[in-house]
């Protein structure tokens, strides 16, 4: 059950077209959207919304011939790639990791690319996907695809920022727009194993500003007695230009030793101005199974200083809703996941997007007082 009025899924892997996917014709074996989820969301100049979203697109039968195949980009054109079944673990649905290699290598159960979809300024009807302006793998830094956009409008440009994944390096790349639908791809702005770059909604000090989220296998112990968790957390980088980004000393959001349900956290919405500051959305992760469990929190960031949290709150904002997809319940692979990724606002509500299950989009209209 939601606790809020208008909460619903917009858009679903039965939506997408794979005869106009960009590996369409490429495998010479069926492939389906194993989820079309974690939308990034902007406001479009003529009042509809944008949704960029994540298209994960698998394989109908991964497994044959005793080896297990994963989908890569060379040069421009889709392969396979088999790997014997003896040396994979595929015990999480979305990847296999090989065994024997004295660290963690990891292949994709599918690859991923971005398709827009323009809708109504509400964001609960769907006007036009937009297949002919899908982004899709163009290098090598990005040969197992591009994952989770993140869309900011700073003053008339757009900056997307994406994941990209492959062998070379799990980077963040940026793209640009001058109207918020069409993409000039400008390099790649943060190096390995950084996600969840979300770039602030404006300047603070003449300067672009970002959160960012490191990974790593290895992190230092808060002393006994502090109020904060060792694991990853929600950093700060600050840019001239919106391409050399430079850590800020300062550190950001940081998860709380009172509570499990934060252990794991990342970047959600890019951060919006409002009268109390700025409002950032975040994921935290409870451990439970393989994957976890994923719940929407929120935070108020000081406008001068972003490195200091004005009020946050540890209830949940949202919470995977069984309700939404019991629908599709045929389809579902994973439990206990909302993962926002977007937010416009739209008169006294904010239009909040988010990926449920890894699986659909999901809009939310949270009332601004929310965050009063």
């Amino acid at each position: 059950m939601s606790r809020f009025a208008v909460d619903r899924l917009v858009f679903f892997p039965t939506d997408v077209d794979l005869s106009r996917s960009p590996l369409a014709g490429h495998l010479g074996v069926e492939t389906y959207v194993l989820g079309a989820f974690n939308p990034a969301l902007t406001r479009l100049p003529g009042g509809n919304l944008l949704m960029m979203v994540r298209v994960a697109e698998a394989l109908r039968k991964p497994v044959f011939d005793e080896h297990v195949h994963a989908i890569r980009w060379d040069a421009g054109r889709f392969v396979l790639d088999a790997w014997p079944l003896e040396l994979v673990d595929t015990s999480d649905p979305r990847k296999f990791m090989l065994n024997g290699g004295g660290w963690k290598v990891m292949a994709l159960t599918s690859l991923s690319w971005l398709l827009p979809v323009e809708l109504s300024p509400d964001g609960l009807e769907v006007v036009e996907v937009h297949y002919d302006r899908a982004i899709a793998p163009h290098a090598s830094f990005q040969c197992y695809g591009l994952e989770d956009a993140r869309i900011s409008k700073v003053g008339e440009r757009w900056l997307m920022t994406t994941c990209s994944v492959s062998p070379e390096r799990h980077s963040t790349t940026l793209y640009s727009s001058g109207n918020g639908l069409d993409w000039t791809f400008e390099g790649i702005v943060l190096d390995h194993q950084n996600k969840d770059m979300l770039i602030f909604e404006g300047l603070v000090g003449g300067q672009y500003w970002a959160q960012t989220r490191p990974l790593g296998d290895l992190y230092f112990a808060y002393p006994p007695g502090s109020e904060w968790r060792a694991g990853p957390s929600i950093n700060l980088a600050t840019s001239p230009d919106a391409l050399h980004w430079r850590p800020h000393v300062e550190p950001g959001i940081r998860p709380h030793s009172a509570t499990v349900a934060t252990a794991r956290m990342g970047g959600g919405t890019p951060p919006i101005l409002t009268d109390q500051g700025w409002l950032t959305l975040w994921h935290g992760v409870e451990p439970k199974e393989i994957v976890g469990i994923y719940r929407t929190y929120w935070s108020l960031l000081d406008r001068d200083d972003p490195s200091k949290v004005v009020r946050t709150d540890h209830t949940p904002l949202l919470e995977a809703n069984p309700a939404l997809t019991a629908p599709i319940d045929d389809l579902m692979y994973l439990r206990d996941v909302v993962f926002t990724t977007g937010i416009a606002e739209h008169g006294e509500v904010y239009v909040v997007a988010s990926g449920e299950a890894d699986l659909a989009c999901r809009i939310t209209h949270v009332p601004r007082e929310t965050f009063a």
